[in-house]
This record gives C-alpha cells, sequence and structure tokens, in this order.
C-alpha cells in the first residue's frame, strides 16, 4: 500500500480510525484480526535431522551396505572399522554446517518492546507487539520505531534510517502527502519499523504491522531465499557422483567376469567386492578437507575475517563478483568536509564552529560527540584552527521549511549573527549584487557534482539590543560554501585494485542517490561508472533485462532490500561466484542470497552479521581482499590434496580388481585399506593445507565456477600415478613368500609412495624442491608421525595383529625406497614437460585470438 501518497485525512478514513485514537474495545477486536505486531518465525531443523542427513550422501550409503555385508558374514572387526569411519565423518559433516539460521531473532529485537498510543484522547503505554493498524502512536527522541506510521505532525523529527537504507545520516520528517511513486528512503512522510529517532517528536497512525512491514518484508525475504549450496560442495557431489558409478560398473562387471569364468563363491566375491569399495572410497578425505578449511579459518580470524562456515573458505577463492554497500564499508561512515569556497576563511571556521548544537563546551571531545553527523563534520574541521566557542544569545534551529539554522552572540560592541544552511537559501538573503550570486551558485554546483552535500554560510553583524528573528535575516554577509560527503576509505581504494586485478569485478549498491555513489565509485576506482542505475530503473527493468544490464552496470542507487536481492540472483544467473557486503537489516536477503555474505562486525547490525557467511572485525574492505588470497590459497591447496588422494585410492582400487581377474587372493585386508586410507593419508595431507600462497595468486583470474573439481590434466596424472604406484609394489610383494610379508611390502610400498607423492603435489607444475620446501614445517612434522605410525605397523606386535603385518628386514627395505625414488623422479619430469605444453597451448591461443 502506497500510504505515503495519501492524505492524513485519507489514511484515517480507510483505517477506519480518528487522531484520538481507537477505543480499547476496538483494539482488541482488530488484535484478534490482526494477530501480534510480530515477524513470523521459521521452525528450526532438529540438531539430530541435521546431524543424521550426513548419513544420506552416496558414498557414506556404500560404506553403510559395506559394514552391514561385513556384520552378515561374520567380519565383526572389518564391519565395526567401517562403521566407525562413516560416524566420524558424518560428526566432522555437522560440526562443519555453521550457517546461522537466527536471522529472525535478530530481526525480533529490532522491533520496539513498547509503545505510547492515543485511545479515545488518553495517552496509553501498550506492547509494541499488541499494536495494531489505525493506532495514533506518539514517537520522541530515542524510541525505536515500533510499527509502519504514516506521519500526521512532525516537529523537527529527524529518523536514522541505516537498518533500512544502509545510510547513517538521519533523514527529516515531514507529515505532507507526497505524489511521486518513491522508495523506502525517499518516503519522507512514512516512519518505519525498527529505525531510530534521533531528534524532534511526532505523532502518526500506524499502518503497518508485523510481516506487511518493510522489516517484515525483510523477514519474508529472508526466509524465502535458498541459500546456495558453495562451489566446493558441489563439486565434491560431483566427484562423489563420479566414484559411484566407477564403483557400480566395476563391481557389476567384477561379479559377471569372475563368476562366469572362474565360478567364485558368493562370500569371497562379497569380501573382495568389499574390499574394491573400501580402496576406491577417499573416506578419510571430508575430514582432511575439514582441516584444511578450518586452518583457513583460523588464518582469517588473525585478519580480522571471521568465517562463519567452512565451505566458505573455498567460495571466497571462486569469487568473480564482489557486491559492495558504500556506507561504511567502501566509505569511512563518517561524514568530513572535503572542499571549502571561501575569501574569509576564519569568518567560515568560526561559523562552524559556533553555528551548531552538538558541542555546549571548549573542552569537550569530538570523537565522544553524538548527534548530527552534518554538524560534528563541520566541527572536525573548525578543529583545525583553535578558535574559542562563543556563547549563545539566542538561536533559529534548523527546519526545513526554511532550510537555514542561526545562532546570536555577543561581540564586545555588538552582536553577530552566523547563519548556515542551503546555499541558494542564504544567497537570497545576502547583500551580493546578481552577478557575485551567479558566481557562488557555479561554485556550489561544481561541488554537488561531485556528490557534496553542499552548505553555504553567511553572517551579519547587529546592535546588541537586536533580537534574532527571521525578518533580521537580510542584507547577509557571505562567507563561503563547503561541500561534505562520507570518504572513501583509502585502503578500500588499494583493496578495489588488488580484486580488479585478480579478476574479480567490484560493483558498488547504495541507498544513496546517484551523484554521491557515482562521486564515490569513481574515486576508489570502479569501472563502468558513467551509466549508474537507481532503484526505480531497475522496476522497469526484467529479470532478463537486469541480467544483461549487471554485466555493464558498477554503481546502482537509491536500492531496496528487493532491489539488491535482484541484483546479486542476475549476476548468478550469469555464472558469477557473487560475494555480498552489507551492514544494514535491509542487505540480510542478499547476503544470504550471494554464495559469499560478509557483514560488518563492528557497525553491522545482527540481523546481517546471522545472514553473512563472513563477518568483517574491522569493517574493511581491504581485510576482503586479503581474504580472497587466504581463500585462494586454501582452493590451491584443496586441489593439491585431493590430487594427492585419488591416485592411492585407485590403485588400492586396481591391486584388488587385478587379483579378481586373475583369480589370485586379495593382495590387502580391507582393514589394511582403510589404515592407508585414514590414518596415513590425514596425516600426509594435512601438511599440504599449510603450503603458502603463490606469487600469482592475486594476478590470476578466479578458478571457472563451471570447470570441475578435476581437471582432464588431473585426470591423467592420477591414472598415471596409481600405476606408478601399484605396478611396482605388486610386483615387488609378489617376489616374497608368505602372504603376511606379501601384504606388509605392498603396504609399505604404498604408504612410503603416498609420503613421496605428497611432495610431488606441492607445486602443480613447478619443481617441488624449492626456496619454500624447508618453510612449511608441518610437511616434516607429518612426514615425521607418518614414519614413526608406520614402523609402529610394521614392528610392534600387538599393531602386527590388528592390521596383520609382519616384520621387515633392511634388505626387504631397500627396493620398497628405489621404487619411491623413481616415482618421484618420474613425475618431476612430467610436470616440467607439460607445463612447457601448457604454455605453449597457450601462446598459440594468444595468437589465435
Amino acid at each position: 500500500m502506497t500510504w505515503y501518497k495519501e492524505t492524513v485525512e485519507q489514511v484515517l478514513v480507510k483505517l477506519q480510525t480518528v487522531k484520538e485514537g481507537l477505543s480499547a474495545k476496538e483494539r482488541t477486536s482488530r488484535l484478534e484480526k490482526q494477530g501480534y505486531n510480530e515477524i513470523e518465525v521459521k521452525k528450526k531443523i532438529s540438531p539430530l535431522r541435521k546431524f543424521l542427513k550426513h548419513f544420506t550422501d552416496l558414498l557414506m550409503i556404500i560404506l553403510l551396505v559395506a559394514s552391514a555385508l561385513k556384520f552378515v558374514t561374520g567380519d565383526y572387526i572389518e564391519g565395526s572399522i567401517i562403521l566407525l569411519v562413516v560416524i566420524i565423518n558424518s560428526f566432522v559433516g555437522y560440526w562443519q554446517e555453521r550457517k546461522a539460521e537466527e536471522s529472525l531473532n535478530g530481526l525480533k529485537s529490532l522491533m520496539g518492546q513498547e509503545a505510547i498510543v492515543f485511545s479515545e484522547g488518553i495517552k496509553k503505554v501498550v506492547q509494541a507487539k499488541e499494536l495494531v493498524s489505525g493506532d495514533i502512536i506518539s514517537l520522541k527522541a530515542g524510541d525505536i520505531v515500533p510499527a509502519d506510521i504514516r506521519l500526521m505532525e512532525t516537529h523537527d523529527l529527524m529518523i536514522e534510517e541505516a537498518a533500512l537504507t544502509g545510510e547513517s545520516v538521519a533523514v527529516e520528517k515531514i507529515s505532507e502527502q507526497l505524489i511521486e511513486d518513491l522508495g523506502a528512503g525517499d518516503q519522507k512522510n512514512m516512519a518505519f519499523s525498527g529505525t531510530l529517532v534521533q531528534t524532534g517528536t511526532a505523532m502518526g497512525v500506524v499502518v503497518e504491522t508485523g510481516d506487511t512491514t518493510e522489516i517484515g518484508k525483510i523477514n519474508q525475504a529472508l526466509q524465502s531465499v535458498q541459500q546456495q549450496t558453495t562451489p566446493l560442495v558441489r563439486k565434491i557431489h560431483q566427484l562423489n557422483k563420479q566414484i559411484f558409478r566407477g564403483i557400480v560398473f566395476l563391481s557389476l562387471f567384477l561379479i559377471f567376469f569372475t563368476s562366469f569364468r572362474y565360478g567364485l563363491e558368493w562370500n569371497f566375491l562379497f569380501s573382495t567386492i568389499i574390499a574394491l569399495v573400501v580402496s576406491m572410497i577417499p573416506e578419510g578425505l571430508p575430514a582432511v578437507l575439514t582441516m584444511i578449511l578450518s586452518m583457513g579459518v583460523n588464518e582469517m580470524a588473525n585478519e580480522q575475517a571471521i568465517i562463519k562456515g567452512l565451505p566458505s573458505v573455498e567460495t571466497l577463492g571462486s569469487m568473480t563478483v564482489i557486491c559492495s554497500d558504500k556506507t561504511g564499508t567502501l566509505t569511512k561512515n563518517e561524514m568530513t568536509v572535503v572542499e571549502t569556497v571561501t575569501e574569509d576563511e576564519d569568518q567560515l571556521l568560526a561559523i562552524m564552529k559556533n553555528c551548531q548544537e552538538s558541542q555546549t563546551k571548549n573542552n569537550q571531545n569530538l570523537k565522544e560527540l553524538s548527534g548530527n553527523p552534518t554538524e560534528i563534520a563541520l566541527l572536525r574541521y573548525a578543529e583545525t584552527k583553535s578558535l574559542p566557542l562563543k556563547q549563545v544569545k539566542d538561536k533559529l534551529p534548523f527546519n526545513s521549511s526554511y532550510k537555514y539554522m542561526a545562532t546570536m552572540h555577543e561581540e564586545q560592541d555588538h552582536a553577530i549573527i552566523f547563519v548556515k544552511g542551503a546555499p541558494e537559501v542564504l544567497l537570497s538573503r545576502s547583500s551580493l549584487s546578481q552577478a557575485e550570486r551567479s558566481k557562488w551558485e557555479d561554485e556550489a554546483s561544481k561541488l554537488a557534482k561531485k556528490g557534496q552535500r553542499v552548505l553555504g554560510f553567511a553572517y551579519k553583524k547587529v546592535p546588541l539590543t537586536q533580537e534574532l528573528d527571521h525578518d533580521q535575516l537580510t542584507q547577509l554577509t557571505y562567507a563561503g560554501i563547503a561541500g561534505i560527503i562520507d570518504p572513501p576509505k583509502e585502503s578500500a581504494i588499494k583493496a578495489v585494485r588488488e580484486c580488479q586485478q585478480a579478476g574479480i569485478s567490484v560493483k558498488m549498491i547504495t541507498g544513496d542517490h546517484k551523484e554521491t555513489a557515482q562521486a564515490i565509485a569513481n574515486q576508489i576506482g570502479l569501472e563502468h561508472t558513467s551509466n549508474a542505475l537507481e532503484g526505480i530503473d531497475l522496476d522497469r527493468l526484467s529479470d532478463e533485462e537486469l541480467a544483461e544490464k549487471v554485466v555493464t552496470v558498477d554503481v546502482f542507487a537509491r536500492t531496496t532490500p528487493e532491489h539488491k536481492l535482484r541484483i546479486v540472483e542476475a549476476l548468478q544467473e550469469n555464472g558469477e561466484i557473487v560475494g555480498m557486503t552489507g551492514d544494514g537489516v535491509n542487505d540480510a536477503p542478499a547476503l544470504k542470497r550471494a554464495d559469499v555474505g560478509i557483514a560488518m562486525g563492528i557497525k553491522g547490525s545482527e540481523v546481517s552479521k546471522q545472514a553473512a557467511d563472513m563477518v568483517l572485525g574491522d569493517d574493511n574492505f581491504h581485510t576482503i581482499a586479503k581474504a580472497v588470497k587466504e581463500g585462494r590459497r586454501i582452493l590451491d591447496n584443496l586441489q593439491k590434496t585431493i590430487s594427492f588422494f585419488l591416485p592411492t585410492s585407485l590403485a588400492q582400487g586396481l591391486v584388488v580388481i587385478w587379483a579378481l581377474l586373475v583369480n589370485q587372493p586379495l593382495p590387502l585386508t580391507p582393514v589394511q585399506i582403510l589404515w592407508v586410507n585414514m590414518v596415513t593419508t590425514i596425516t600426509l595431507s594435512y601438511a599440504l593445507g599449510f603450503e603458502q600462497a603463490g606469487k600469482d595468486t592475486m594476478k590470476r583470474p578466479p578458478r571457472d565456477p563451471n570447470q570441475g573439481i578435476l581437471t582432464k590434466y588431473n585426470v591423467f596424472r592420477i591414472f598415471y600415478v596409481s600405476l606408478l604406484i601399484i605396478i611396482p609394489a605388486y610386483w615387488l610383494a609378489m617376489r616374497f613368500e608368505g602372504q603376511a610379508l606379501q601384504q606388509t611390502i605392498l603396504l609399505q610400498n604404498i604408504v612410503a609412495a603416498q609420503a613421496v607423492y605428497m611432495i610431488n603435489c606441492r607445486e602443480q607444475l613447478d619443481p617441488s624442491l624449492n626456496k619454500t620446501f624447508f618453510q612449511n614445517k608441518f610437511l616434516f612434522l607429518s612426514l615425521g608421525i607418518l614414519f614413526i605410525l608406520q614402523m609402529s605397523v610394521i614392528y610392534l606386535p600387538f599393531a602386527q595383529r590388528v592390521i596383520e603385518t609382519t616384520s621387515l628386514t633392511f634388505g626387504q627395505q631397500l627396493p620398497i625406497f628405489a621404487n619411491v625414488f623413481l616415482l618421484f623422479i618420474i613425475v618431476e619430469i612430467e610436470k616440467r614437460i607439460s607445463k612447457g605444453f601448457f604454455k605453449r597451448k597457450a601462446q598459440a591461443a594468444m595468437v589465435g585470438s
């Protein structure tokens, strides 16, 4: 309902109420029909359901079936170990889920607790939740507006609407009817639920309550927004499906092949298939990914970036677009005088110092002052000179009807009137000629075109006996003008440049005016600033048209929560991985919808923090750039880890398949396979998470979000490395007599090959033994721990009984070390050849384009 377009009388008629307020009986009746002035709370998923859903993963289901079959066939130890692996992974996944679902609690806290209403002309205090449409309500400074209100009377009313619009400058309110189509930020005759009355008083009529208020609409949007699945989770699911299909295909093939050719017993066949399943499923991968992501969370916390959900760490590294709020994120959230034009600077500063209501004593610390942000900006600027604070003899407070403020101060033999306000108003009351006025108007226009709010300053000397009134404010001496703006942070300018170098587009979405937004966008270095879109423009565009426009527009002004959400969705429709920053309630739906929602920790609302994936502890946009670099480092390390994991899993699967094809006993038991997959792999791959970021980390484009977790090159590497691991190891093991000895040699060879291949995986294509090799202390720590564990398995009697191994002599160990050294050399040579191939391919592509 466009209540702001209605007159007060029309609103009263439509709501069937009067200025004296509803009767108690009518209020009770309406409350029964309308319900409480509260927002709807969505039922939360129970912790048990969250935990149990991790058992529905494809690979976990396969392992559960394998465990059940082991129990059926009487292999209780192996069945218990497999089941334990599944349970551990489910706990890891459960704790990994940190995404907050408590956004509504923050929204509820924004709504006022009590309200003063008129009931048949008598003031009455009621609970805010009991307000109904048609209630006549009173507002005063310090009140949180408890519902959406059409203002009937206002007295110097200023309301801070940062919670809804994101803009910290308080809005002056009026009661007159407005005709044009306006967004919430421009509806000056409305007071919205959750906003703060800064100064003045008012009376109004409640027009919307609960879910129909602006905050209620945000709540509905917040509940309807589908939370995005992170790229990492999507890619892992894709990888799981590929592994699942491979296991099903191989299992069916082996069942038919071996049954028809060898007529194997079903018990042996089941045991073998289970061994295949256990060998080819990388059970330890979820745990390792969680460890690496957790390390990233800790690193980012040290950089003031608090990550709430572990997968979001990886998503940061994949971001292609950052949509940023302006106020407090890219700017200082502090109104500042950035330019002045004057012929008498001392007089200009004297007016700034004294024509105000915020500072009353000379010794007051400006940093501790609260009040009108514009006045505080002027006081900070005037502080450059130690001017005295004059005693105020009389004053005329600012009012929108006459657009200026005046104060009178006594001098030695006369009084002086200081005036500040709209330049055009002060010029009309000045003693300047028409030509001089035109000159000042041109100067004011120059500042306004830069997005600055322009104030004029004037003064007049009068007799001591003179009283201050509006009629005396003529023939003023014009002192000059000042341009005020919330300036960009230097760190934000640097961060935007870093992001653009990294192939990340930065877009500004703000509730501020178009000219101001464009001025800030130009200062911070955004690319497409000439063609800015306003909220009204967005309303005229279809979703398809908007998806086309967002590619070439970097500045969006006068936006509402719905606009921000549409922009994020349009970018995602284009295949972008979107990061969204914000601090107000109005940002919450877009924060939740974005691939990475980034809230401000200091000035951000509780709602925005709860809806976001990441909270900036220092409210600094540059922290996002540092987080992106860390995210990319982690993404690289995850890629290295997955590339490291899969060759061993495939190698173990291949040896099981070979044993079946040639009708040989199983070379490794399921318990031995689990030892390799869960213990040694976790120990080794954990070290890859500590690898440092490469020199080109922030100079290369983001990873293609449509690219799978494995490239063609990764698949090639996995297959040939798995063969290099298993063929020499199997050939060596078969040269010895005795099943226990063969299995121990094969197990030791696979583990040693893993240790060496981990070093290979430090660099994708560059040499692994480089200058940074000794900087990763955890690499050597993990190798040391692995050595101790593996020696324990081979030489300790208790471990030998559990894992079914036997002791090895030095002569038996020596050829194993020769095998793995050969593996290391071959992989390093292949990397060098592949790097040259990719380089030539890239050069050819550039020439072709």
